[in-house]
């Protein structure tokens, strides 16, 4: 006599577009989907797990590659703005991509190697940007012709709810660039008072309802320890109610990410070493994501240019153009600067 058969329940069929990052299994293979991929494109979105350079064409212009020149990618990130720049310093140059993210770096690292950058036009490793003198230094180089810095989260550390950067996901309150490193904004936030959680959110996002927003996120704090992004973005609203509370969202997070990265100190290391590091001649191009990274770069290309260390620097911040901004709406807080070594070249 046959065993009874055991009736197994059908999954359930939770819609046509998976939810979960982790699911988004199309979006992640964009050799095997092209057609699902380009649809999110044309919608104005970047796919998950990837991430969409801004200002390509401008940045290119700025620094105008050579055949034979040493560029830095001081913020390898996708590797969007490398694979552009690479294929014009050939034959004979090199370009040096740096990221301090040991997730996304292999990732990087695997697909450029995979469309044709060998080891000896392209060197990867992973290090702060403000460790660029170092790097130079170890490869026998006093300088490089051309630089760029993208100072922005990349799209794949924000489609990630495992890291923590983004209040659209609910996931471990972490939002650190090297997980492996330093303490996660959930610990930062157990050792703050009202005071110097206001006085980051000013320093560090520009809030003007610093000091309820602070008082808010300490009073859920003290209830239950926060320690996931939907906790901290609802003690944020509802201090933010009757104004633009996810704008605050938005800064709040901004001004977390920045203090557990120790971003400004690290912006302010690069920006004092980079002359150093240009050969004579050599354009560096900087886009920043928001007013303190931007007043930074604008008052160090200012007091370089004073100092003769520059011979031009931008005279006015550059916007990505409106066509940009409707295919890549990422691109609108974008802010381009550049500067150029004094010396000849």
């Amino acid at each position: 006599m046959e065993p009874p058969k055991i009736h197994r329940r059908r999954p359930r069929y939770n819609g046509k577009n998976p939810r979960r990052f982790e699911q988004k299994y199309k979006e992640h293979d964009p050799a095997r989907y092209p057609d699902t991929v380009q649809k999110v494109l044309e919608s104005g979105k970047t796919p998950a797990g990837s991430h969409r350079p801004i200002m390509v064409a401008e940045i290119q212009e700025i620094l105008a590659p050579q055949p034979g020149e040493i560029a830095v990618d001081a913020t390898l990130g996708h590797g969007g703005h490398t694979v552009e720049i690479l294929p014009r310093l050939r034959p004979g140059g090199r370009l040096f991509g740096l990221d301090v993210d040991p997730l996304e770096l292999p990732r990087t690292e695997a697909r450029l190697r995979a469309a044709g950058f060998t080891e000896d036009a392209l060197v990867v490793q992973q290090t702060n940007f403000a460790g660029l003198p170092r790097v130079l230094a170890a490869h026998g180089l006093s300088g490089a012709d051309l630089i760029l810095a993208d100072l922005g989260c990349s799209s794949m550390q924000f489609d990630n709810p495992a890291r923590g950067f983004s209040f659209k996901l609910d996931g471990p309150l972490d939002l650190r660039m090297n997980p492996n490193k330093g303490r996660p904004a959930s610990t930062l936030l157990a050792t703050l008072d009202e005071a110097k959680l206001a006085q980051i959110l000013v320093e560090n996002s520009d809030e003007p309802h610093a000091a309820r927003i602070a008082q808010s996120i300490l009073h859920a704090q003290a209830r239950q320890p926060i320690s996931t992004t939907r906790a901290l973005t609802a003690a944020v609203r509802a201090a933010a109610s009757g104004v633009d509370g996810e704008t605050s969202v938005r800064r709040v997070f901004q001004a977390l990410r920045i203090e557990v990265n120790e971003e400004f100190a690290a912006l302010e290391n690069f920006l004092r070493v980079l002359p150093g590091c240009l050969n004579p001649g050599g354009r560096v191009a900087i886009l920043t994501f928001h007013s303190g990274e931007d007043r930074r770069v604008k008052k160090a290309f200012a007091a370089g240019l004073g100092a003769g260390l520059f011979s031009k620097v931008a005279a006015e911040v550059i916007r990505a153009g409106s066509e940009e901004l409707r295919a890549n709406p990422r691109s609108s807080s974008a802010k381009l600067r550049w500067a150029v070594r004094s010396g000849a070249k």
